[in-house]
């Protein structure tokens, strides 16, 4: 069942926030310390064991892969929404900080599409009929 896919994204959301909190506790910080990231973790690794071992059906599976997809990108502007907030009250240097990755990150698109690109090769010169051998 679908609905498989939303219990198993809940369980790896609870315990990857616990997890974090547990984490800035003991390393002295009052927030969640890799919460977000231990759930993903969680929602990866846990997916695929269970994959493996057969646990889950295929319509179970249809579900976790609905979730698995969608969660990402609504975890992350969640985590944006928060470091906005952290930004703003923050002062004037966490805006600049932002500013400065955001353009940086702009700037740097044209020469990251390149790296992964073949080079064109010269122009192939052979003639148009057969040489003798």
């Amino acid at each position: 069942m679908i609905i498989y896919g939303v219990a198993f994204l809940a369980f790896c959301t609870l315990a990857g926030i616990f997890v974090g909190e547990l984490l800035g506790k003991l390393i002295g910080v009052p927030a969640n310390v890799g919460g977000v990231g231990i759930a993903m973790m969680l929602l990866i690794f846990l997916g695929s064991y269970l994959h493996k071992r057969g646990i889950l059906d295929a319509t179970s599976e249809k579900g976790v892969a609905f979730w698995s997809a969608i969660y990402i990108p609504v975890v992350v502007a969640m985590a944006a929404q928060q470091n906005v907030y952290g930004a703003l009250s923050g002062g004037p240097m966490a805006l600049l900080a932002g500013t400065l990755a955001v353009v940086l990150g702009f700037a740097l698109v044209p020469v990251l599409s390149r790296v992964g690109q073949k080079k064109p090769d010269a122009v192939d010169v052979t003639p148009l009929t057969k040489s003798p051998r």
